[in-house]
């Protein structure tokens, strides 16, 4: 298991480089995109196994991850929603609405996450 720390890097979905926040501590995790009129790239929040959108301003595709950084699922949630936990998620994904498609980001792709020069693998 990596040792996940909150920072910034690269979220790549195939060939595409995303630029990446990662949320790994409680304060982190739980200020999330609250608060934003949007992000650029996209927020990992680390463990994690559900998200909700109360008090947010945008939609936002959510990904869940396993372990080994492969997406579990993928959907959609408007603000002021509550997100099912997801069994075996380990890692949520977050990105504006529509970017996850962009990405070519699915159920069954696995992403590699690069924070300060060090490949995470989940």
């Amino acid at each position: 298991m990596a040792n996940w720390q909150d920072g910034y890097g690269t979220l790549t979905v195939g060939a595409t480089a995303v630029p990446l926040e990662v949320a790994a501590s409680y304060r982190a995790r739980t200020r999330g995109l609250l608060g934003r009129g949007g992000i650029d790239g996209a927020l990992l929040l680390t463990p994690a196994a559900s998200v909700h959108t109360f008090r947010m301003r945008f939609a936002i595709d959510v990904a869940h991850l396993d372990r080994n950084l492969r997406v579990l699922a993928v959907t959609t949630m408007p603000p002021g929603r509550l997100g099912r936990p997801r069994l075996r998620s380990r890692h949520v994904l977050e990105a504006e609405a529509g970017a996850m498609a962009g990405w070519g980001l699915r159920v069954g792709t696995r992403v590699k996450v690069d924070v300060s020069g060090r490949l995470m693998r989940g």
